[in-house]
Parts: structure tokens; sequence; C-alpha cells
């Protein structure tokens, strides 16, 4: 019986924690039935080094943009720059932007400057923003639905863990939540209630890979193979079995991440 198919939408790869093991890492996650991964570029001046991880794996694309966290050390990303960098046929997202006030709440200004550039770049090339959302809920809130009264964006609320207002604003608007290992958590009903709570068309799975693993793995190094995990208790959540659910997510990472799907159509 083949392993149903499903795709660790957010994963950071370039990490040192995977130094020299890249080959064993995307066969576990071929096997535990996760076929794509899309690996994450948290600073602009590593994004050569991300490109050249899904240039060399045929189930790894990529995203860049510049995570709230180091928005004010790294050079502010321009509208133009991020455009430029969409046009790689494996680019497949805008971020991780967003805001991020739990640990770095002094340079709030400045990570809400860069958020509303990623959002005109997600805008101009019509790739799905990715945001990075932290004890910053109202702000979050405020600026997602501000710029898309300025003109219409996808996105996805990576690695949902806010409030079930933010989640409500963001479906509001039409946007997606990703589902992490901190919804298997034993401690997480209230999150997983907010998952349940959403349209089972707007939800996807990610590891956030090397972070927050999901149990039987909690406090190991993750990987994208443990997104299969989390996903089970996404089926869980939703009442469905696992391979209508991981159909399902399949279906929604296709449709916001529509690159990656025709990509593979092309390919």
């Amino acid at each position: 019986m083949s392993v149903p198919q499903i795709t660790d939408s957010h994963c950071h790869l370039d990490f040192p924690d995977f130094d020299g093991e890249l080959p064993e890492i995307i066969a576990r996650a071929e096997e535990a039935g996760v076929t794509r991964m899309v690996t994450i570029c948290t600073k602009l001046r590593q994004e050569p080094q991300v490109r050249a991880i899904a240039e060399a794996y045929a189930p790894v694309f990529y995203a860049a943009g510049t995570h709230p966290m180091s928005a004010a050390e790294e050079p502010m990303a321009t509208v133009d720059e991020l455009i430029a960098l969409a046009k790689h046929p494996k680019f497949v997202g805008i971020g991780e932007s967003g805001l991020d006030y739990h640990y770095t709440a002094e340079s709030a200004q400045v990570q809400k400057d860069s958020l509303r550039i990623h959002i005109a770049a997600a805008r101009e090339t019509g790739l799905p923003l990715i945001i990075h959302a932290r004890a910053a809920d109202d702000d979050m809130a405020r600026i997602l639905s501000e710029e898309y009264a300025n003109g219409a964006y996808s996105c996805v609320m990576h690695c949902f863990s806010s409030s079930a207002e933010l989640a409500k604003a963001a479906l509001d608007l039409g946007f997606y939540l990703s589902m992490s290992g901190i919804a298997a958590f034993p401690r997480s009903q209230d999150l997983r209630d907010i998952f349940a709570a959403a349209p089972v068309d707007r939800i996807l799975v990610e590891t956030d890979a090397p972070y927050l693993a999901p149990p039987p793995y909690r406090g190991k190094r993750n990987e994208p193979a443990y997104s299969a995990n989390t996903a089970k208790v996404g089926a869980e959540v939703f009442g469905m079995d696992y391979a209508a659910f991981a159909a399902q997510t399949q279906a929604n990472f296709e449709r916001l991440f529509s690159k990656a799907a025709t990509y593979e159509v092309a390919a």
C-alpha cells in the first residue's frame, strides 16, 4: 500500500543542523510520504545557498525574505530585489516575514516596514506571503487587513500558534493556516480547537525543521519526514482518515503555492 503524499510547506534545510546530511534527510522524508519541501531563506544574503539546495534536490522548492527577528540587523529588502529573486523557477513564496514582539519588540517599527515591503512583493509576483507572527496579533491583523484593502495577495500564517482572533482575521482574508509540531503537543488543545474551527481547505502542514519536532520526537532535531506525524494529528483534529487529510492538504498547498504545483507538471 502506498504512503499518502504530503508537503512540508516550511523548513530550513540550509541550517547547520543538517550539514552533510541532506541526501539522507530528503530520502527519509520521501519514505514518510513527504514528496515536496519548501526550504525558507530568512536572510536575503543567504539566498544563494538556499537556492543551491533547491537546485540540487528535485523535491525541494524555496522561498526567501527577511525574518522579523533579523529585520533590524539585515539590510532592508526592496520590492524590486524580491521580484528579481522570484524569477527563479523553484522560488515559490515571499518570506518568511512578519512581526515578532516576543524577542525583538524593540525593532517593531523596522519589522512593520519590512513586512509591508514583503506584502508588496507578494502582491506584485502573485506568490504567497509566508508570515511569522508571535506576540503581535493586533498589529499583524491590522497590517494584513490594511494591505489587503490596497490590493489582494495570498498568504499563509506559518507555524500558526496565535489567537483565535488572528486566525479568524487571516481566514476572513482568504489566507491559510499552517500546522506545525506545536499543534501536536499534548498541551496544545486550545490550538487544536482553533484549527478545528477553520475550513479544512485552508490548512497546510509543516515542520519548521530543525525546530519544534512533534511527538514522539519532541526535544530532538526536527526534519521534514516528521511533518507526517503532525499531519496524523491534523487528521484527528478534522475527524478525517489520514489519506483523506493528506490529500486535502496537498490540494491546499497546490492551490496556494501554484508555482510549485505547475513546476512538477513541467518537470
